[in-house]
């Protein structure tokens, strides 16, 4: 199939190098010349670990990138919009949504043959067909279900795990306004036997997607709220956790005998808080779309209320030691959000780094990818270091804030420093005994941990 995907950003260009690599041919559209130059010499313009080779794979095969809308819709059966559709404290801003809605309408006045418009960036429950079908159907002068077709198709794809979980996804909603243009998703799709398809109208595929986000949002808050729970009555979190991770509900017991530990438990661990470009702009917005209709998600409130706390919690664990954090040098550990990206967007490290540095702290930095949006974000407030064995010298206190494999090594580190820093893990990947002075969300108070007065 001949596909245009308009926007070339995380979603963009990770859906139209994963459908180059099941055999169609794909013309990525963007505003942005420097970008789309980029593209064309098969270079990703975004991190996304395999990205880059899927990419320099397929481009000038199946892969063309383009400034030019109105040529990459008439040469295409289907389009996908994957622009941005940032959350501004009320509502979604659909801006993008409406200005590539009406531009492909317009270019649809002069197509004679069917054409399908997919939307694929996430929208409330609605939009697809409240917004972006009059718009298409006022820009063209055609109708929709007559002349055209409007699908809904969300993505489900983890940052870092982008790649495989679109080339190997465990379900694919298909949302659309009619049969045909259902029809048309599936037939995009026909390269992934055995994926449960989900065919459903525009509302539904919209509120999946939410659903789905916000219930893992509500894990993990669910978790830290437990874990802050555990650390003031004596409890370790990990140890509670473990106990309820082995209900056969959550980990299955196999008519072998073996226990199946799905990857859903990763969200039922106490942390430092969840961030990204999804689930807190997610959560936010299907809270406010509650509320405009009528619906107030009060739980959800909940999980966002919990979220935005919780990295204090890892300045509470340091204060502890350091009352006073004038002149104390502190080691953060991870800018991105999650390992696997450079993705820092409502990173739990960003609030944590802001109230250091105002509070008079000499924070030095180290991410293994993130290193140049963190340096963008925070100047020379904050000292960036080259590798791990930099950021943590001369430290007095280390916050590990991303679960990156490469912070394994810090016990191996800290047992070589002169004097033993003040170690706090907002990941629990640490195990607690592994440096002399240890801190951890959902751990109660070590007693042996002398305040420290500067």
């Amino acid at each position: 199939m001949n596909v245009s995907v308009v926007g070339t950003g995380y979603v963009g260009l990770v859906s139209a190098v994963c459908l180059a690599e099941k055999g169609h041919q794909v013309i990525c559209v963007d505003v942005d010349e420097a970008k789309v130059d980029q593209i064309n010499q098969g270079i990703s313009p975004i991190y996304e670990d395999g990205l880059d080779s899927l990419l320099e794979k397929n481009v000038g095969v199946r892969v063309l990138a383009t400034t030019d809308l109105r040529r990459a819709v008439l040469d295409s059966d289907l389009s996908l919009i994957a622009v941005g559709t940032p959350f501004d404290g009320n509502e979604i801003d659909l801006k993008y949504v409406r200005i590539v809605s009406e531009q492909v309408g317009l270019i649809l006045k002069e197509k004679s043959s069917y054409h399908v418009v997919v939307m694929k960036s996430t929208v409330v429950p609605g939009t697809t067909e409240e917004v972006m079908v009059p718009i298409l159907e006022k820009a063209s002068g055609k109708l929709v279900g007559r002349d055209f077709g409007v699908g809904m198709n969300p993505e489900f794809l983890r940052e870092g795990e982008a790649i495989q979980d679109f080339l190997y996804p465990d379900r694919i909603v298909l949302g659309g306004v009619d049969k045909r243009s259902v029809d048309a998703l599936a037939a995009l799709y026909e390269g992934f036997p055995g994926v449960d398809l989900i065919r459903t109208n525009t509302k539904t595929a919209e509120m999946i997607k939410y659903s789905s986000n916000s219930l893992l949002a509500t894990l993990i808050s669910f978790s830290n709220e437990i874990g802050n729970l555990c650390a003031k009555v004596g409890v370790d979190v990990v140890d509670a956790m473990h106990g309820v991770h082995l209900d056969r509900r959550l980990s299955p017991i196999l008519a072998t005998g073996e226990r199946v530990y799905p990857s859903s438990l990763t969200y039922l661990a106490a942390g430092c808080g969840f961030g990204g470009s999804c689930f807190p702009k997610d959560v936010k917005a299907l809270i406010a779309y509650g509320k405009q209709v009528g619906s107030p998600m009060e739980l959800l409130q909940a999980v966002i209320d919990i979220n935005s706390a919780q990295p204090q919690r890892m300045l509470d664990l340091v204060k502890e030691q350091y009352p006073n954090l004038d002149g104390v040098k502190v080691a953060v550990l991870g800018m991105a959000f999650k390992p696997g990206t450079d993705d820092i967007r409502e990173s739990p490290s960003l609030p944590v780094t802001d109230i250091l540095v105002s509070e008079g702290a000499l924070v030095s930095a180290f991410d293994p990818i993130a290193r140049h949006e963190a340096e963008g974000r925070f100047g020379s407030a904050v000292r960036f270091s080259d590798d791990l064995e930099g950021a943590i010298e001369g430290a007095d206190a280390i916050l590990v804030m991303t679960r990156w494999k490469q912070f394994e090594r810090l016990p191996e580190l800290v047992a070589g420093m002169a004097k033993a820093p003040l170690v706090v893990d907002g990941r629990r990947m640490l195990a607690k005994d592994s440096v002399p002075r240890y801190r951890g969300i959902g751990l109660a108070p070590d007693a042996s941990l002398s305040v420290i007065d500067r």
